[in-house]
Protein backbone atom coordinates (compact mmCIF):
# COMPACT_ATOMS: atom_id res chain seq x y z
CA UNK A 1 0.00 0.00 0.00
CA UNK A 2 3.11 2.27 0.29
CA UNK A 3 3.50 2.87 -2.97
CA UNK A 4 -0.25 4.40 -3.85
CA UNK A 5 -2.17 7.53 -2.57
CA UNK A 6 -4.58 6.49 0.03
CA UNK A 7 -7.87 7.59 0.18
CA UNK A 8 -9.22 8.12 3.34
CA UNK A 9 -13.06 7.64 3.31
CA UNK A 10 -15.12 9.00 5.85
CA UNK A 11 -18.80 6.61 5.91
CA UNK A 12 -17.23 3.40 4.34
CA UNK A 13 -19.94 1.59 5.83
CA UNK A 14 -22.64 3.90 4.10
CA UNK A 15 -23.73 4.13 0.73
CA UNK A 16 -21.73 6.93 -0.82
CA UNK A 17 -18.54 5.61 1.37
CA UNK A 18 -19.01 2.54 0.82
CA UNK A 19 -19.27 2.89 -3.54
CA UNK A 20 -16.20 4.85 -3.45
CA UNK A 21 -14.17 2.06 -1.38
CA UNK A 22 -15.05 -1.00 -3.68
CA UNK A 23 -14.51 1.41 -6.59
CA UNK A 24 -10.59 1.78 -5.58
CA UNK A 25 -10.46 -1.56 -4.46
CA UNK A 26 -11.90 -2.71 -7.59
CA UNK A 27 -9.12 -0.82 -9.72
CA UNK A 28 -5.96 -2.69 -8.00
CA UNK A 29 -3.62 -1.10 -10.63
CA UNK A 30 -4.86 2.07 -10.41
CA UNK A 31 -2.42 3.50 -8.06
CA UNK A 32 -5.10 4.36 -4.95
CA UNK A 33 -5.63 2.72 -1.73
CA UNK A 34 -8.49 2.73 0.58
CA UNK A 35 -8.34 3.54 4.17
CA UNK A 36 -12.00 2.93 5.63
CA UNK A 37 -13.29 5.15 8.33
CA UNK A 38 -16.08 4.41 10.50
CA UNK A 39 -17.15 4.67 14.13
CA UNK A 40 -17.89 0.95 14.04
CA UNK A 41 -14.59 -1.15 12.67
CA UNK A 42 -16.09 -4.44 13.98
CA UNK A 43 -19.03 -4.03 11.82
CA UNK A 44 -19.75 -6.51 8.99
CA UNK A 45 -19.42 -3.93 6.18
CA UNK A 46 -16.01 -2.82 7.88
CA UNK A 47 -14.89 -6.35 8.00
CA UNK A 48 -16.34 -7.03 4.53
CA UNK A 49 -13.81 -3.76 3.18
CA UNK A 50 -11.20 -5.04 5.45
CA UNK A 51 -11.07 -8.34 3.87
CA UNK A 52 -11.24 -7.04 0.13
CA UNK A 53 -8.03 -5.22 1.27
CA UNK A 54 -9.35 -1.87 3.08
CA UNK A 55 -7.33 -0.07 5.80
CA UNK A 56 -10.23 -0.13 8.29
CA UNK A 57 -10.10 2.83 11.30
CA UNK A 58 -11.90 3.84 13.48
CA UNK A 59 -12.88 7.49 13.79
CA UNK A 60 -15.58 9.66 14.50
CA UNK A 61 -17.25 13.03 13.10
CA UNK A 62 -17.76 14.69 16.32
CA UNK A 63 -14.03 13.93 17.65
CA UNK A 64 -11.39 16.14 15.75
CA UNK A 65 -8.52 14.26 16.78
CA UNK A 66 -10.08 10.58 15.75
CA UNK A 67 -10.23 12.69 12.15
CA UNK A 68 -6.24 14.09 12.11
CA UNK A 69 -5.41 10.76 12.92
CA UNK A 70 -7.21 9.05 10.37
CA UNK A 71 -6.49 10.96 7.62
CA UNK A 72 -2.77 11.17 8.52
CA UNK A 73 -0.17 10.64 6.03
CA UNK A 74 -3.26 10.27 3.29
CA UNK A 75 -3.40 11.57 0.20
CA UNK A 76 -7.00 12.35 -0.03
CA UNK A 77 -10.33 11.92 1.82
CA UNK A 78 -13.94 11.91 0.88
CA UNK A 79 -15.66 14.08 3.26
CA UNK A 80 -19.30 13.86 4.02
CA UNK A 81 -21.77 13.93 6.83
CA UNK A 82 -25.23 11.59 7.40
CA UNK A 83 -28.25 14.52 8.16
CA UNK A 84 -30.66 11.45 8.16
CA UNK A 85 -28.78 9.72 11.39
CA UNK A 86 -29.47 12.96 13.35
CA UNK A 87 -31.35 15.67 12.00
CA UNK A 88 -30.01 18.72 12.86
CA UNK A 89 -28.05 21.22 10.22
CA UNK A 90 -25.67 22.98 12.49
CA UNK A 91 -24.36 19.31 13.65
CA UNK A 92 -23.78 18.79 9.98
CA UNK A 93 -21.87 21.98 9.75
CA UNK A 94 -19.85 21.55 13.08
CA UNK A 95 -18.85 17.86 11.48
CA UNK A 96 -17.52 19.44 8.43
CA UNK A 97 -15.72 22.02 10.30
CA UNK A 98 -13.91 18.95 11.77
CA UNK A 99 -13.24 17.26 8.68
CA UNK A 100 -11.74 20.21 6.54
CA UNK A 101 -9.58 21.43 10.26
CA UNK A 102 -8.56 17.59 10.33
CA UNK A 103 -7.68 17.55 6.17
CA UNK A 104 -5.28 20.57 6.82
CA UNK A 105 -3.51 19.35 9.75
CA UNK A 106 -2.90 16.47 7.74
CA UNK A 107 -1.52 18.23 4.28
CA UNK A 108 -3.89 16.40 2.09
CA UNK A 109 -3.56 17.13 -1.49
CA UNK A 110 -7.04 16.68 -2.35
CA UNK A 111 -10.37 16.58 -0.59
CA UNK A 112 -14.34 15.93 -2.45
CA UNK A 113 -16.97 17.27 -0.27
CA UNK A 114 -20.24 15.24 -0.94
CA UNK A 115 -22.65 18.46 -0.93
CA UNK A 116 -25.64 20.23 -2.11
CA UNK A 117 -27.07 23.43 -3.33
CA UNK A 118 -28.05 26.11 -0.42
CA UNK A 119 -32.07 26.61 -0.99
CA UNK A 120 -31.88 29.54 0.46
CA UNK A 121 -30.10 31.41 -2.75
CA UNK A 122 -33.91 30.86 -4.52
CA UNK A 123 -36.20 30.95 -1.75
CA UNK A 124 -34.86 33.44 1.57
CA UNK A 125 -35.60 32.31 4.83
CA UNK A 126 -38.53 35.07 5.17
CA UNK A 127 -40.02 33.90 2.15
CA UNK A 128 -43.66 32.17 3.10
CA UNK A 129 -44.00 30.25 0.21
CA UNK A 130 -42.14 27.09 2.24
CA UNK A 131 -41.53 27.10 5.66
CA UNK A 132 -38.43 27.77 8.02
CA UNK A 133 -37.24 25.03 9.79
CA UNK A 134 -34.60 24.77 12.14
CA UNK A 135 -34.65 28.48 12.54
CA UNK A 136 -32.78 29.42 9.64
CA UNK A 137 -32.89 26.80 6.76
CA UNK A 138 -35.42 25.99 3.92
CA UNK A 139 -34.18 22.45 3.10
CA UNK A 140 -31.73 22.00 6.43
CA UNK A 141 -29.54 19.10 4.86
CA UNK A 142 -29.40 20.82 1.63
CA UNK A 143 -28.38 24.32 3.25
CA UNK A 144 -25.78 23.16 5.81
CA UNK A 145 -23.66 21.39 3.19
CA UNK A 146 -23.25 24.71 0.98
CA UNK A 147 -22.85 26.81 4.15
CA UNK A 148 -20.02 24.33 5.16
CA UNK A 149 -17.91 25.09 1.72
CA UNK A 150 -16.38 27.74 3.36
CA UNK A 151 -14.59 25.63 6.18
CA UNK A 152 -12.62 23.98 3.36
CA UNK A 153 -12.46 27.06 1.40
CA UNK A 154 -11.26 29.54 4.41
CA UNK A 155 -8.68 26.31 5.57
CA UNK A 156 -7.41 26.14 1.78
CA UNK A 157 -8.26 22.59 1.81
CA UNK A 158 -7.65 21.70 -2.02
CA UNK A 159 -11.38 20.63 -2.52
CA UNK A 160 -13.69 19.34 -5.13
CA UNK A 161 -17.81 20.25 -3.96
CA UNK A 162 -19.66 17.17 -5.47
CA UNK A 163 -23.37 17.60 -5.48
CA UNK A 164 -25.13 14.39 -5.83
CA UNK A 165 -28.45 13.72 -6.45
CA UNK A 166 -31.76 11.31 -4.83
CA UNK A 167 -30.24 8.18 -4.17
CA UNK A 168 -32.74 5.65 -6.18
CA UNK A 169 -31.71 3.61 -2.74
CA UNK A 170 -34.47 5.53 -1.49
CA UNK A 171 -37.13 3.92 -3.15
CA UNK A 172 -35.21 0.77 -0.84
CA UNK A 173 -34.36 1.97 2.40
CA UNK A 174 -36.05 5.15 3.10
CA UNK A 175 -39.75 4.43 2.12
CA UNK A 176 -39.95 6.72 -1.11
CA UNK A 177 -41.23 3.88 -2.79
CA UNK A 178 -44.48 3.04 -4.39
CA UNK A 179 -47.00 2.23 -1.49
CA UNK A 180 -50.34 0.67 -1.63
CA UNK A 181 -53.43 2.63 -0.91
CA UNK A 182 -56.69 1.26 1.20
CA UNK A 183 -57.71 -0.92 -2.45
CA UNK A 184 -54.04 -2.56 -2.55
CA UNK A 185 -53.50 -0.17 -5.64
CA UNK A 186 -49.51 0.82 -6.13
CA UNK A 187 -48.77 4.67 -5.95
CA UNK A 188 -45.77 6.55 -6.31
CA UNK A 189 -46.28 10.09 -4.15
CA UNK A 190 -44.23 13.32 -4.66
CA UNK A 191 -44.94 16.86 -4.23
CA UNK A 192 -42.95 17.55 -7.78
CA UNK A 193 -46.07 18.25 -10.44
CA UNK A 194 -44.33 17.21 -13.67
CA UNK A 195 -40.54 18.56 -12.61
CA UNK A 196 -38.14 16.27 -13.49
CA UNK A 197 -36.31 14.46 -10.26
CA UNK A 198 -32.41 13.42 -10.63
CA UNK A 199 -31.75 10.45 -9.34
CA UNK A 200 -28.60 8.44 -9.50
CA UNK A 201 -27.47 5.26 -8.23
CA UNK A 202 -25.25 5.39 -4.76
CA UNK A 203 -22.65 3.10 -6.00
CA UNK A 204 -22.18 5.28 -9.45
CA UNK A 205 -21.71 8.28 -6.94
CA UNK A 206 -18.72 6.53 -5.67
CA UNK A 207 -17.55 5.41 -8.79
CA UNK A 208 -17.97 9.18 -10.17
CA UNK A 209 -15.55 10.18 -6.78
CA UNK A 210 -13.11 7.90 -7.73
CA UNK A 211 -12.89 9.41 -11.14
CA UNK A 212 -12.42 12.78 -9.62
CA UNK A 213 -9.65 11.40 -7.38
CA UNK A 214 -7.94 9.81 -10.41
CA UNK A 215 -8.39 13.10 -12.53
CA UNK A 216 -6.38 14.92 -9.59
CA UNK A 217 -5.47 18.76 -10.05
CA UNK A 218 -7.98 19.62 -12.72
CA UNK A 219 -10.69 18.61 -10.52
CA UNK A 220 -9.23 21.02 -7.35
CA UNK A 221 -11.87 24.02 -6.75
CA UNK A 222 -14.50 22.55 -9.33
CA UNK A 223 -17.92 21.92 -8.51
CA UNK A 224 -19.23 19.10 -10.61
CA UNK A 225 -22.65 18.24 -10.50
CA UNK A 226 -24.03 13.84 -11.50
CA UNK A 227 -27.31 12.77 -11.97
CA UNK A 228 -27.91 9.04 -13.17
CA UNK A 229 -30.80 10.16 -15.13
CA UNK A 230 -33.72 13.25 -15.00
CA UNK A 231 -37.00 11.43 -14.68
CA UNK A 232 -40.58 12.57 -13.90
CA UNK A 233 -42.96 10.98 -11.24
CA UNK A 234 -45.17 10.00 -13.83
CA UNK A 235 -41.88 8.49 -15.77
CA UNK A 236 -40.72 7.30 -12.47
CA UNK A 237 -43.91 5.39 -12.34
CA UNK A 238 -44.10 4.14 -15.74
CA UNK A 239 -40.73 2.80 -14.95
CA UNK A 240 -41.86 1.15 -12.05
CA UNK A 241 -45.55 -0.15 -13.98
CA UNK A 242 -42.87 -2.07 -16.51
CA UNK A 243 -40.54 -3.73 -14.00
CA UNK A 244 -43.02 -4.85 -11.25
CA UNK A 245 -45.56 -6.24 -13.85
CA UNK A 246 -47.82 -4.15 -11.88
CA UNK A 247 -49.91 -0.86 -12.43
CA UNK A 248 -48.40 2.52 -10.56
CA UNK A 249 -49.58 5.42 -10.63
CA UNK A 250 -47.93 8.65 -10.01
CA UNK A 251 -49.53 10.52 -6.97
CA UNK A 252 -48.65 14.35 -7.06
CA UNK A 253 -49.75 16.18 -3.91
CA UNK A 254 -49.28 19.38 -3.10
CA UNK A 255 -46.19 20.14 -0.65
CA UNK A 256 -48.20 20.96 2.47
CA UNK A 257 -50.10 17.64 2.38
CA UNK A 258 -46.33 16.08 1.94
CA UNK A 259 -45.08 17.98 4.41
CA UNK A 260 -48.20 16.72 7.16
CA UNK A 261 -47.61 13.07 6.69
CA UNK A 262 -45.91 12.90 10.20
CA UNK A 263 -43.26 10.81 9.30
CA UNK A 264 -39.32 11.88 10.77
CA UNK A 265 -38.39 14.27 8.16
CA UNK A 266 -41.33 14.53 6.21
CA UNK A 267 -41.48 18.51 6.32
CA UNK A 268 -37.69 18.48 5.23
CA UNK A 269 -38.14 16.15 2.47
CA UNK A 270 -41.61 18.27 1.34
CA UNK A 271 -39.62 21.25 1.75
CA UNK A 272 -36.84 19.28 -0.78
CA UNK A 273 -39.34 17.92 -3.47
CA UNK A 274 -40.91 21.74 -3.28
CA UNK A 275 -37.38 23.37 -4.10
CA UNK A 276 -36.54 20.53 -6.77
CA UNK A 277 -39.91 21.18 -8.47
CA UNK A 278 -40.18 24.96 -7.91
CA UNK A 279 -36.43 25.59 -9.10
CA UNK A 280 -36.15 22.72 -11.57
CA UNK A 281 -34.25 24.63 -13.96
CA UNK A 282 -31.44 25.13 -11.74
CA UNK A 283 -31.42 21.91 -9.93
CA UNK A 284 -32.15 19.75 -12.71
CA UNK A 285 -30.56 21.48 -15.17
CA UNK A 286 -27.23 21.72 -13.89
CA UNK A 287 -27.40 17.56 -13.44
CA UNK A 288 -26.65 16.48 -16.76
CA UNK A 289 -26.45 12.78 -18.02
CA UNK A 290 -23.59 13.24 -20.31
CA UNK A 291 -21.18 14.87 -17.75
CA UNK A 292 -21.87 12.39 -15.70
CA UNK A 293 -21.50 9.64 -17.95
CA UNK A 294 -17.55 10.99 -18.58
CA UNK A 295 -16.93 10.02 -15.09
CA UNK A 296 -18.17 7.27 -15.21
CA UNK A 297 -18.92 5.62 -18.81
CA UNK A 298 -21.26 2.44 -17.38
CA UNK A 299 -23.29 4.44 -15.36
CA UNK A 300 -26.85 2.96 -14.82
CA UNK A 301 -30.30 4.90 -15.81
CA UNK A 302 -33.41 4.15 -13.69
CA UNK A 303 -34.27 0.93 -16.04
CA UNK A 304 -31.42 -0.76 -15.51
CA UNK A 305 -30.69 -0.01 -11.14
CA UNK A 306 -34.59 -1.08 -11.10
CA UNK A 307 -34.25 -4.00 -13.03
CA UNK A 308 -31.31 -5.01 -10.30
CA UNK A 309 -33.08 -3.92 -7.49
CA UNK A 310 -36.86 -4.29 -8.00
CA UNK A 311 -36.78 -7.15 -5.67
CA UNK A 312 -35.28 -5.22 -2.94
CA UNK A 313 -37.88 -1.98 -2.78
CA UNK A 314 -40.58 -2.89 -0.02
CA UNK A 315 -44.19 -2.11 -1.34
CA UNK A 316 -46.09 -1.50 1.42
Amino acid sequence: MSDRKVIAVVGARGAQGGGLSRAILADPDGGFAVRALTRYPDKEEAQALAAAGAEVVQADLDDQASLERAFAGAHGAYCLTNFWEHFSAEKEIEQAHKQAAAAKAAGLQHVIWSTLEDTRDYIPVDDDRMPTLQERFKVPHFDAKQEAHAAFTDAGVPTTFLHTAFYWENFIYFGAGPQRDSDGNLALTFPMGEAKLPGIAAEDIGKAAYAIFRGGSRFIGESVFISGENLSGTEFAAAFTEALGEEVVYNDVDPDVYRSFGFPGADEMGNMFQFKRDFESHYAGARVRSEALELVPELQDFETWLAANKGRIPLG
